[in-house]
């Protein structure tokens, strides 16, 4: 049944307990007639890699927190989690889920997969915010996809915030990209906690190849699970719908 504020279509988005960039660019991003309601998936694991374990272990149990509002999707704002479990278990919870629920549900991994797949697109470069260790096994899932890696590009992280991720500046994150274009078919920005409206708006303005961002493909994905016939990528890339919500946002600042 549909709601007040999504006539189109509710999403059940679940993000990282500390992360603080899914939800507003998840905002904006969604297209007129569709909406969100948030859930925060818990963990107490010391390590960022045990608590990415953590939340596909209790996946499920956090979609709880839905209770019966009418949502259509499900989707999952993070990558790491993917990278931690890899592909197949990764495929079989979503299952589950959706067996269960009676809904789609995707991560934004598999959000970037099927997103690289309408375009065409498999060999791609990396822009990571992430440690060495996490960027390392991102690649290993990537390429358990069939994709081929042309080259990564880390960020210096600072430790001294409260999550050096999602601490990091838009600035920072557009810097990731430069010179990344080079022998590859798109630019992926990895990591949901990274900010990436603004430079994904720059960077497609004069890129030779797409770029897209994790939080991109799983607002794109919603709308193509729930809508197919409606939903062109390539203007979620140039950001027809979401540029100038995007802009009087930053406006405020």
């Amino acid at each position: 049944m549909p709601v007040e504020y999504a006539p189109k279509g509710l999403v059940g988005l679940l993000t990282p307990q500390a992360n603080t960039t899914v939800e507003p660019e998840y905002a904006i991003l969604l297209p007129a007639g569709y909406a969100h309601i948030n859930a925060r998936m818990m963990s107490d694991k010391p390590s960022i890699e045990a608590r990415l374990v953590d939340y596909v272990d209790q996946l499920d149990t956090a979609c709880d927190q839905f209770a019966n509002a009418p949502i259509d999707a499900i989707a999952v704002g993070t990558t790491g989690a993917s990278y931690m479990v890899g592909k197949e278990r990764e495929a079989r919870v979503l299952g589950e889920i959706e067996a269960k629920r009676g809904v789609h549900a995707f991560t934004a991994a598999t959000a970037v997969v099927d997103a690289l797949k309408e375009l065409g697109a498999t060999r791609i470069a990396l822009a990571s915010p992430y440690p060495a260790s996490l960027t390392q096994a991102g690649v290993r899932y990537w390429e358990s996809r069939g994709l081929t890696i042309s080259k990564v590009a880390s960020g210096e992280l600072d430790d001294s915030q409260f999550h050096p991720i999602y601490s990091m500046k838009a600035g920072a994150a557009g810097a990731l990209l430069e010179g990344l274009a080079d022998d590859a078919d798109a630019i992926v920005m990895l990591g949901t906690g990274m900010p990436t409206l603004g430079p994904l708006l720059e960077a497609n303005a004069h890129s030779k190849v797409p770029v897209l961002s994790c939080m991109l493909c799983l607002g794109w994905k919603a709308v193509a699970a729930l809508a197919p016939a409606q939903t062109r990528l390539e203007t979620w890339i140039r950001g027809d719908h979401w540029r100038e919500r995007f802009e009087r946002q930053q406006l405020q600042e």
